[in-house]
C-alpha cells in the first residue's frame, strides 16, 4: 500500500507555512467530528485527511476512488467521501467532500493538507508572507466567462 508522504517544500521555509484548525462533520450524522489542524496547500486540491481517521466520521452518502499524483510524482490513491461540513477557523462553514489518503505521521502526528478548492468555497485567500489566511469580498466570476476586464 502506498502512503502519502509530506514534505516541507523550499518556499514554504522562506515564506512561512500558514496552519489553520479545521473541524469536519459528516453532513448525514453530525454528532462526530474531527478537529485537526491542517496545513494550507495551494498546490492541493480539496481536504486530504489520513486515511486512518475516515471511519471517525462515520458512513458517507458517497464515496468514490481516485488516483492522485502527488508532489514527488507517485501516483497514489485516495477516496473522496462526503458530503461534509468543513469550517476553517471561525470563518462560514461550507458544504464539500473531503478525501482520505495514506499518510505517515510526522512527529507523532498526521498533518492534513486544506487545498484551494474548500479555501475558494469558503471564500478565503492565502497569504503566505502574513502567514495568514484572508477573507476574499467578493468572488470573482470574470474568469468564468472569459472576460479580463
Amino acid at each position: 500500500m502506498r502512503t502519502l508522504r509530506l514534505r516541507q517544500t523550499r518556499w514554504l521555509s522562506r515564506m512561512g507555512r500558514i496552519l489553520t484548525h479545521v473541524t469536519i462533520v459528516n453532513a448525514l450524522d453530525p454528532a462526530p467530528e474531527i478537529s485537526c489542524e491542517a496545513l494550507v496547500d495551494t498546490d492541493a486540491w480539496g481536504l486530504m485527511l489520513p486515511r486512518a481517521w475516515k471511519e471517525r466520521l462515520g458512513a458517507f452518502q458517497m464515496t468514490r476512488t481516485v488516483e492522485m499524483v502527488a508532489a514527488d510524482q507517485r501516483v497514489v490513491s485516495g477516496e473522496v467521501c462526503g458530503p461534509v461540513t468543513i469550517q476553517i477557523e471561525g470563518w462560514e462553514p461550507v458544504s464539500s467532500e473531503v478525501t482520505f489518503v495514506d499518510m505517515e505521521l510526522e512527529g507523532g502526528r498526521y498533518r492534513p493538507l486544506l487545498g484551494y478548492t474548500v479555501l475558494e468555497q469558503a471564500g478565503l485567500a492565502a497569504d503566505p508572507v502574513g502567514g495568514r489566511l484572508l477573507k476574499i469580498p467578493h468572488m470573482d466570476l470574470r474568469a468564468a466567462s472569459g472576460s479580463t476586464g
